[in-house]
């Protein structure tokens, strides 16, 4: 009884180390909230769409200032899902280092973050690129923010299908900006985004799927199980195949860009089905993934060469 009570009189006479200070945000934090991947995967895409509405009579200050307008609501939307995910982001272990998860941002400043980037954004849509370009940007966020990532991310498996239109959105946005109009060619480039998504999402989420599970996203490999997953990448990557024939028959694009894409479509689905054979899943996952950032990379950069002149 005595060595108990002296050794809780002695424990109480050490004084509480000082809790370490909380480390400052930097400006770096603010721009990792955006999503900066992301952000430069749909900034190639928005160019390429007002480039492919421009059909080289292109006006470069107005594309100059719709590729700001979209970057701007784009990240918004960004920041807008690293907020509602911040509890979430502390149970994966790709995401608890992140700004908000670790208390180096506050959950206002970062809310007060996105809603002034969206606001701006949209200003600067709605003001110099067109009402079209604008109602576009309302309604990519409208997807990202309310429908994929408070809903369908948290209850679905078909969250990345839904979400997918919003990430189809930048391009269209450039195309609209371009041409005032919202026709074949902004559907074609919209059908392009949207199929694309899908099976290179997927290819990181199987890779990352015990991260996701213990998350609690309810992504299709967590749910379905990887195989299914394989299974219902294939229609997308079949869809996509005709994209670059209708966007050449149709005079929006060259030759070039219409064999090029269509080989690379090939490519890329004969590595889907290559998927079911695979004896290293993370490998072929791996390897779907980088070919798809590749497949978009090309094929945007040759959409933007090989614009036919009308």
């Amino acid at each position: 009884m005595n060595n108990r009570y002296q050794a809780s009189s002695d424990t109480a006479a050490i004084p509480a180390r000082p809790t370490p200070p909380q480390e400052s945000a930097t400006w770096k934090d603010f721009v990792v909230l955006t999503k900066p991947g992301i952000l430069r995967t749909n900034l190639v895409a928005a160019f390429g769409g007002f480039w492919l509405g421009s059909q080289w009579d292109v006006d470069y200050l107005r594309m100059i200032i719709t590729m700001i307008g979209t970057m701007l609501v784009m990240a918004s939307s960004c920041v807008f899902n690293n907020y509602f995910d911040r509890e979430l982001d502390k149970k994966m272990e790709r995401t608890r280092n992140r700004a908000l998860p670790t208390g180096k941002l506050s959950p206002k400043v970062v809310l007060t973050y996105a809603v002034s980037l969206g606001i701006l954004g949209l200003i600067v849509l709605f003001t110099y690129s067109g009402w079209l370009a604008g109602v576009l940007g309302i309604f990519g966020m409208f997807i990202y923010v309310i429908i994929y990532t408070l809903w369908l991310k948290r209850s679905s498996t078909w969250s990345t299908s839904i979400g997918g239109f919003s990430g189809a959105v930048p391009p269209v946005i450039g195309y609209v900006a371009a041409a005032g109009t919202l026709d074949l060619g902004a559907l074609l480039l919209f059908a392009l985004l949207f199929l694309w998504q899908p099976p290179h999402f997927w290819a990181l989420a199987i890779r990352r799927v015990e991260d996701y599970r213990a998350a609690g996203y309810p992504l299709l490999p967590v749910v379905k199980g990887i195989e299914r997953t394989k299974i219902q990448m294939i229609p997308y990557l079949i869809l996509l195949v005709p994209v670059p024939i209708l966007m050449y028959v149709y005079n929006y694009t060259g030759f070039v860009f219409m064999i090029v894409s269509l080989i690379l479509s090939i490519i890329w689905l004969f590595y889907g089905f290559q998927g079911f054979k695979a004896k290293d899943t993370d490998a072929w996952a791996k390897k779907m993934f980088f070919f798809s950032i590749n497949y978009l990379t090309i094929s945007f950069l040759l959409m933007i060469l090989d614009t036919v002149h009308k």
